[in-house]
């Protein structure tokens, strides 16, 4: 970035050397005095070579060129520059026109420099970095009428005047012509930085349309104050890990949900705003809408739709509201989530690993359709990933698959993990890691792979709904098993669940072990050194120190850029 910084002051400063006496032209250019070629000639071919491969091989990162042909003494150099809001075919075209128009106008000329509005080109014999052309220095003047011109000054003639006269003037202009120089230079190298600057870890940055939609959905914080009383508690939905969750009315009456961020997250304005955006552009009746965005003073609110019949644990933990979810109703939530998360992997424009999948994070709308809630911190992969890896784990206690919750590795099948657990405690009715048999309490994937190996799988089911037709429940039980193998490679992605849960004649595969003892494991560690509620974001990774893992109750997040 440096170097090209240099040269773009050494062009510029032998570029304006070049600028004619009169800009009545929309193409100007300027003969060199260094020679002239043959047509034939090896300096000829060189220059022919130049031309035909100066744009076409050139990278566009700068809007800058430069290339040299042959070798001394008949090497070719040039550079050129387009303007900077120009596109990539557009300065192309115009170095291509700048070419044929220096063709004609500099027949056999070692040497030339022509310009326009929207590019420039040099070419010459001579080295065109490393050295600063001072010679031959002309001013552009605006050739308008001024409404009250000044007299001008009377300056002698070159009969009239000395010749210290002179020097002083020509020195003027050439430091007036050098000022100017820096100035435009210093500018363009902060408009480059700014340009190619990239925030650290963002996917996807903001183009300038991005930059219009940003403001669309932007929200001043006086009107989301206003729409939820100033966060009065009368108006909080819930609290999670990553903030708290408020009800809302904007001025046009619509209802939404007012997420109000933990302070202290140390993402910047600009990351905040891309990664909104980012997931603003995800459009599935299987998740949450964003609306929108505000990000003022302190505060990073975000506004999602508001759906009515709060999350899904409301109901499949409560003894008493459970019941108002028969299977036909939990099957279509099921099928709905399934379909939610095989758009965050393979339908949308990124790849996005949820990360955080559990009950709370599934709201029902009116219809009691579920919608994937709670993107934050979710992972955006580039369409040809397929796994990253963390320091700092993130997510719930008993949703988390093995290899991450050990070793920080999260890919696509963590989050087929995360819904194998949640299929089995949507057709249980119970949490997974305190599920009730009797006077007893086991791990949910421990009781259901006992009972699966034993042929007593309906032992796992509800009560509710024990004497409906079970043949369902039991495919989703077997289902589940097959999403939290401890191999991730046995696990199945989501398009073949999808598959498997929308047609009975789709046969299953015999599902292999859960990874339920390494989970006893980690809660043995967790409760002898932390405690049932222990709550650490700072997770290592290695095995002879089990890593501190959240209830099923409280997330931990990993507020960074993504």
């Amino acid at each position: 970035m440096r170097s090209s910084g240099i040269f773009l002051i050494l062009f510029f400063s032998v570029f304006l050397t070049y600028l004619p006496s009169a800009a009545d032209a929309d193409f100007r250019f300027k003969c060199g005095e260094n020679g002239k070629y043959t047509a034939n000639s090896t300096f000829g071919t060189n220059l022919n070579l130049l031309f035909s491969q100066l744009s076409a091989t050139a990278d566009f990162n700068y809007g800058f060129y430069n290339l040299s042909v042959g070798q001394s003494p008949d090497q070719v150099n040039a550079i050129g520059l387009c303007r900077g809001d120009q596109k990539e075919d557009a300065c192309r075209s115009c170095l291509n026109e700048t070419i044929s128009e220096l063709v004609q106008q500099c027949s056999n000329c070692k040497e030339a420099i022509g310009w326009s509005e929207f590019c420039t080109l040099h070419y010459s014999s001579q080295q065109l970095f490393g050295s600063m052309e001072s010679s031959s220095p002309f001013i552009l003047w605006n050739p308008n009428n001024a409404s009250d011109p000044p007299p001008p000054p009377s300056l002698p003639s070159p009969a009239q005047g000395n010749g210290n006269e002179s020097n002083t003037t020509r020195t003027i202009i050439i430091t007036v012509v050098a000022s100017i120089v820096s100035i435009l230079s210093i500018f363009l190298c902060i408009w480059i930085c700014t340009r190619l600057r990239k925030p650290r870890e963002i996917i996807e940055t903001v183009e300038a349309d991005e930059i219009i939609e940003a403001e669309f959905l932007q929200h001043d914080l006086a009107t989301v104050r206003a729409a939820t009383n100033n966060f009065c508690d009368e108006n909080k939905l819930g609290q999670g890990g990553f903030g708290a969750v408020y009800k809302g009315k904007l001025p046009n009456g619509q209802e939404v949900a007012v997420k109000r961020l933990c302070s202290g997250s140390g993402q910047g304005d600009l990351e905040f705003k891309n990664e909104v955006l980012l997931v603003a552009k995800l459009q599935h009746r299987n998740l949450v809408r964003l609306l929108g965005f505000c990000l003022e003073r302190d505060e990073r609110l975000l506004i999602y739709e508001f759906v009515p019949n709060t999350s899904l644990d409301h109901f499949i933990f409560d003894p008493i509201k459970r019941a108002q979810l028969d299977w036909e109703s939990r099957s279509k939530i099921i099928r709905g989530i399934a379909r939610g998360l095989l758009y965050l992997h393979e339908d949308s424009h990124l790849r996005i690993i949820h990360r955080d999948l559990k009950a709370s994070n599934i709201l029902l709308d009116k219809d009691m359709n579920s919608k994937i809630a709670d993107f934050g911190i979710a992972r955006l992969f580039v369409t040809d990933e397929t796994q990253g890896n963390t320091s700092r784990i993130a997510g719930t206690y008993g949703y988390m698959a093995p290899e991450y919750a050990m070793y920080g590795q999260f890919s696509i099948k963590s989050d087929v993990f995360s819904f194998g657990v949640l299929l089995l405690e949507i057709v249980s009715g119970q949490k997974n890691n305190c599920f009730q048999n009797g006077e007893n309490v086991e791990d949910l994937l421990s009781y259901a792979w006992k009972n699966w190996r034993g042929e007593t799988g309906l032992n796992l089911i509800d009560p509710t709904f024990r004497n409906s037709s079970t043949a369902e429940m039991m495919r989703c039980i077997h289902i589940g098993l097959l999403c939290v193998q401890e191999n991730v490679a046995d696990r199945p992605n989501m398009a073949p669940v999808v598959l498997m849960l929308s047609s009975n004649s789709t046969s299953l595969p015999m599902p292999s072990q859960p990874s339920f003892f390494m989970h006893s494991i980690i809660a043995s560690e967790m409760s002898s050194s932390a405690g049932n509620n222990s709550s650490v974001s700072d997770l290592k990774k290695s095995k002879e120190e089990p890593l501190p893992l959240t209830n099923n109750d409280v997330s931990i997040t990993e507020l960074y850029p993504r």
